[in-house]
Formats: C-alpha cells, structure tokens, sequence
C-alpha cells in the first residue's frame, strides 16, 4: 500500500510496521520469548495465524528466524523504545490496580514512565518547542504543510 502522502515518516513506520500484532509478536522477541510455540500460548493464536504473523514479521525485517526459534533484528529492536511508551501510554489513562502489565526498573521495581528525548540534549521531545518540518525529500503535500 502507498503512503497517502509521499515520504511521510509516519505513513512510512505504519506500513513498515504492518498491524498492532506485529508489535505484540516484536515484544515477545525482545522478553525473551523466542519459541514459536510458546509465543502463540502467550498470544492465544493457533500455529497457523501465529506463522502467517511471523511470516509478515521476518518480511519486512523485524525478526529472523534463529536456531533457537525468531530474534529481534536491529531494525526490531530499534522500536523498543516505541513498544515502551505506548505501553505506558495505554497505561495512562487507567487506574494502578487495573493496569496488567507496567513498566519497572529492574533494579528497583519501582514504576517507570518512559519519555522521548533528543539524544544530543537530553531535553524531552514532547514540548511545543520541538515542531516537524519539511525535510530534503518533501513531496509537494509535506512541503505546503510544513512550510
């Protein structure tokens, strides 16, 4: 599928990414679930869905298959960070006790709350003053958007 507007980065991750479930299978990679198996008990999938979201998976780079069942690629652990904070972000809006799953520092134990920052200046990217722009390979819509 094309992007509805030529080089979005968003338009972009989404179809690289494929579907919410590519992301669920990306997670189990990177807590150590390697197993095909035990990813489908853990994703209440039958082998047949859960090879089908493999298959599209390994396709577009974020795992390989592996002797020991599929990895995270570099590509696939590059969206760690993305997996982290839409998990608290789903978080966000629930109260403590009925959250099924949070972020800890493995250290402590204590909750975490993940937050994007510019790697040159530490500062958070979640400010109004961090806005997009159009880049070298702007197409026309991105262009007269972001001007």
């Amino acid at each position: 599928m094309a992007a509805r507007i030529e080089n979005c980065p968003l338009a972009r991750a989404v179809d690289r990414i494929g579907d919410w479930r590519t992301l669920e299978l990306l997670h189990e990679t990177l807590n150590g679930v390697h197993d095909a198996r035990r990813m489908g008990e853990n994703l209440g999938v039958t082998a047949a869905t859960l090879r089908e979201r493999l298959d599209a998976a390994v396709a577009v780079g974020l795992i390989a298959p592996h002797r020991d069942g599929y990895r995270p690629t570099d590509l696939g652990r590059s969206l760690r960070p993305l997996i982290l904070v839409l998990a608290a972000w789903g978080n966000r809006e629930l109260e403590p006790g009925r959250r099924g799953l949070v972020l800890v520092d493995a250290r402590t134990g204590q909750e975490v709350e993940p937050v994007v920052v510019d790697r040159r200046t530490g500062r958070r990217v979640d400010t109004d003053d961090h806005v997009f722009r159009a880049g070298p390979a702007a197409g026309p819509a991105l262009r007269a958007r972001y001007a």
